[in-house]
């Protein structure tokens, strides 16, 4: 099994080379810690059509600081068995940090996105790639962006072949997400890269319609008149395929 994970692994670090590129450059960095909690559920109405949502609460040390919840409702079109289009819907309410009193800051999302399934080295793979319209509330402006996203996951099975349908048992998951701002970056962070998310996480497969991980993740927050930001994370996650 350790020969499939590793060419896998590879292809993960990869994708953080411009992640890498940015952080050699960097002379001040904040470090954070943070814990989420997340539920992702698909449900398939026909061979065409089903819906999809995730809903996450993040937070930091504890549940008051930095906290965000998030609700990302969608509709699937499946183009074929190993690819699907998307659109939907997201918002979030969030504090980072304010002074007491002031209103929170929200932000509104639509967004498109194209999945692709695949293998690499045996393992299977899911590319994903979203654009996001972003809508973003301030205390003193409104501000309009976009945004484009790239994630890629991949499941080992600890307990069977990858060769054989895996239904039940152990797994490991490894991801890597990267974040470009592709309009008004300049009302963001001024900077076309935005952001990286990697993750590695052990979770158990209840079905082939329940998984339950957890697992850490290193957040890269890049920035413009602050320091960059790493937030290392605690996550847990809940997926339905229904």
């Amino acid at each position: 099994m350790i020969h499939f994970i590793f060419p896998f692994f590879k292809a993960s670090l990869l994708l953080c080379s411009c992640l890498l590129l940015t952080i050699s450059s960097v002379r001040a960095q904040e470090n954070l810690f943070g814990n989420w909690y997340a539920w992702f559920n698909n449900v398939k109405f026909n061979e065409k059509w089903g819906l999809n949502n995730d809903i996450q609460f993040r937070a930091g040390k504890n549940w008051k600081e930095n906290s965000m919840f998030l609700i990302r409702p969608g509709i699937n079109y499946y183009v074929s068995k190993t690819q699907t289009a998307s659109l939907g819907y997201a918002t979030t309410i969030l504090t980072n940090n304010l002074s007491e009193g002031q209103p929170r800051l929200t932000e509104h999302r639509i967004w498109e996105q194209y999945i692709i399934t695949g293998k690499i080295a045996s393992v299977p793979v899911q590319h994903r790639f979203r654009l996001e319209q972003r809508f973003l509330k301030r205390s003193n402006e409104d501000v309009f962006a976009q945004r484009v996203r790239y994630f890629i996951r991949g499941i080992v099975p600890l307990n069977t072949s990858l060769k054989k349908p895996f239904t039940v048992g152990p797994f490991m998951a490894i991801q890597n997400e990267l974040f470009f701002n592709i309009q008004n970056k300049d009302k963001l962070n001024g900077s076309l890269f935005d952001q990286n998310r990697a993750y590695l996480a052990l979770g158990y497969r209840f079905s082939p319609k329940y998984d339950l991980e957890l697992g850490y993740m290193n957040q890269f927050l890049k920035r413009n008149a602050t320091p960059n930001q790493f937030t290392h994370i605690a996550q847990v996650a809940f997926y339905t395929r229904l």
